[in-house]
């Protein structure tokens, strides 16, 4: 199965006309989901798992480094706000978190309710 990255939010912060820095957010997505007409719902199987990463990316960072050059927030595209999230680093959250939660889930203890209190 492949992962799905879709960026879902992109809030640019102007200064004099042209932005100065780019709030991102990408939600990954893995796994199985089915559009249930009926109910107007998603339906997810047991392998489904989604998590929404974020970043806030100034042009140039604390210690100098240039991450853009600062333009209009009207002529960003796609693929330039999609090349400034960390993906490499969110890739890898997100192959541990799915790891962790569908592929090798935690062995979680079971209650007994039917337990009864010694006498």
């Amino acid at each position: 199965m492949a992962v799905t990255k879709t960026l879902t939010v992109a809030v640019p912060s102007n200064k004099e006309g042209k932005v100065e820095i780019w709030d991102l957010d990408m939600q990954y997505e893995e796994g199985d989901k089915t559009w249930d007409e009926e109910t107007e719902k998603w339906i997810y199987a047991a392998n489904y798992f989604s998590s929404t990463m974020n970043a806030t990316i100034p042009a140039t960072d604390y210690e100098g480094n240039v991450n853009f050059i600062p333009k209009a927030e009207g002529e960003w595209t796609l693929a330039e706000l999609t090349a400034l999230c960390p993906t490499g680093q969110w890739d890898t959250v997100f192959d541990t978190q799915y790891d962790s939660v569908i592929t090798n889930p935690p062995d979680n203890p079971v209650a007994d309710t039917s337990f009864v209190i010694p006498s």
